[in-house]
C-alpha cells in the first residue's frame, strides 16, 4: 500500500521510496527514509495536500508525492 492510502490517525513504516531523480532524492532528504514511522495527521478538505508526522516533525505532501512512498501498517 502507499502512504496516500492512510487514514487520519493511522501509523505505518515506510517500506520503500519511489520515483525518480529530484522528487525520490527530496522525499529522502526530508526523512522519508525505510523504516520511520510515519503517521497521518490531516488531509486537506480537497484530498490534497495531507499532512505526516514522522521524526518528531510534520510534513506536507501533494497527493501524487504521497503515492512514490510504499508502506505497511504497524
Amino acid at each position: 500500500m502507499t502512504l496516500d492510502e492512510l487514514n487520519v490517525g493511522e501509523k505505518a513504516v515506510i517500506t520503500a521510496v519511489n520515483g525518480e531523480g529530484a522528487l525520490r532524492r527530496f522525499l529522502l532528504g526530508m526523512g522519508c527514509t525505510p523504516k520511520t514511522e510515519v503517521t497521518l495527521q490531516k488531509i486537506a478538505p480537497m484530498k490534497d495536500p495531507i499532512e505526516i508526522r514522522l521524526r518528531g516533525y510534520t510534513l506536507t505532501l501533494r497527493l501524487e508525492d504521497a503515492k512514490n512512498i510504499e508502506v505497511k501498517y504497524l
